[in-house]
């Protein structure tokens, strides 16, 4: 895998990126074909191997964390916690939900000083999730793409989708792999 790098976009520049958990190992084609057009990939953990990364590789960078179901087969690039900053929005990404919440007593994501993140994205759950406002306080958004890979709850097969404009978030939706919407913000 590639060495993470920050996205700056030029003052119109629009960036996509696409959100995915828990492939454990599969990676659905209707997956792979709904990240396409993505600039950079955040996978939330339960990737199931170096494969799955090296194939999303071929679509954009990604920004992996370590799932339940992961082991050290991915080197130091991926770990428990990852803060990528795209095109200027700071991201808190990690595998576990109660890994992203952040209470008074902070988080054992974010050491003491880190910014707080405006998108905090986890997996683990295989139910997607979309949260803003005060329930997402102090970021902005809170979002679990559900599964790419077997989903519960009654869903379908997701993954998350948000574009960034002139550094801030324009859109952010979860959708099923066959591109219905399930939650947009």
């Amino acid at each position: 895998m590639k060495p993470s790098r920050d996205i700056v976009p030029s003052e119109d520049a629009r960036l996509t990126v696409g959100i995915i958990s828990d492939t454990h190992g599969q990676l659905d084609p209707k997956a792979y074909a709904a990240l396409a057009e993505c600039d950079r990939i955040i996978h939330a953990g339960d990737i199931g191997g170096p494969a799955i990364l090296h194939e999303l590789e071929t679509l954009a960078p990604v920004t992996a964390v370590l799932g339940n179901n992961d082991y050290d087969e991915y080197g130091s690039e991926v770990g428990r916690f990852a803060h990528p900053v795209i095109g200027g929005v700071r991201f808190l990404v990690a595998h576990y939900p109660r890994d992203v919440r952040i209470g008074f007593n902070g988080s054992g994501a974010l050491a003491p000083g880190d910014p707080i993140p405006q998108v905090c994205v986890h997996g683990h759950t295989h139910v997607p999730e979309l949260v803003m406002g005060k329930e997402a306080r102090p970021a902005e958004f809170l979002i679990c793409p559900g599964a790419a890979f077997r989903p519960r709850g009654g869903f379908p097969r997701c993954i998350g989708r948000m574009t960034i404009e002139a550094g801030r978030i324009h859109t952010v939706r979860i959708e099923s792999l066959d591109g219905r919407v399930v939650f947009e913000a």
